[in-house]
């Protein structure tokens, strides 16, 4: 039985001491090309590792050698199944203490939009929650300041999002009402606005499913509902 034990301890350390080999090789190759890496998980396909980085999801081989960037899906079932953002999903599913939630009462689906204050898509797509709602369809906010974070609307949704009464507060800024400034928070939406650009958002609104698909744009209640079924949540 020690033998055994002893055996497997060796097997064991092997295995640790290759895992350690490959995470060293492939962040060696990727700073020859300059990127860092947030993350390393297992890829779902054989022989790659998927890399979280400030830019979004590539995949590496796992001796290093070889770089792929591009969108993966899964085409085994009848639908096909984006998983490049699985990791993304799992960091946006993190921060959902940190959303604006609009919770249907009969909930079917789950989304989360990025949205801007000053876009006017964003303002209809507000307008329409209760139809949304009405579909079964949550939705959650997180906010993507599509100016950058040194303008102005990124300083009032830093405060939309500090505010006491969050819900209540967004609700006004849609409307056109003035925000208030509030200079202490925890709440960081730069770090929300880095998310939306992990996941490739480019203006807003961008409508992020459960499964990690990316909608850019608007879409009518009854439009995101069919994308959604179609799309499988």
């Amino acid at each position: 039985m020690k033998k055994i034990a002893f055996c497997l301890s060796l097997l064991l350390s092997a295995l640790i001491g290759n895992a350690f080999a490959d995470e060293s090789a492939i962040n060696q190759s990727l700073s020859k090309v300059g990127i860092k890496a947030e993350a390393i998980h297992p890829s779902p396909v054989s022989g790659f590792s998927t890399i979280l980085t400030d830019h979004g999801t590539i995949y590496i081989s796992d001796d290093g050698k070889y770089l792929l960037q591009g969108v993966l899906y899964d085409i085994s079932g009848n639908v096909p199944k984006k998983v490049s953002n699985q990791a993304l999903v799992k960091k946006l599913d993190a921060m959902k203490d940190q959303m604006i939630i609009y919770k249907a009462p009969k909930e079917k689906h789950v989304v989360t939009v990025f949205t801007d204050i000053t876009c006017g898509y964003c303002h209809k797509l507000h307008e329409n929650m209760q139809q949304y709602h009405d579909l079964g369809i949550t939705v959650r906010y997180l906010a993507f300041p599509r100016h950058g974070m040194e303008q102005k609307p990124a300083k009032e949704m830093q405060s939309i999002w500090c505010s006491a009464t969050p819900v209540k507060t967004l609700n006004a800024a849609f409307k056109g009402e003035s925000i208030s400034p509030i200079k202490n928070c925890k709440i960081d939406i730069a770090k929300h606005y880095q998310l939306g650009l992990q996941f490739g958002v480019q203006g807003t609104p961008a409508i992020v499913t459960q499964n990690g698909n990316v909608i850019g744009g608007y879409l009518s209640p009854k439009d995101l509902l069919a994308e959604l079924d179609k799309l499988g949540g």
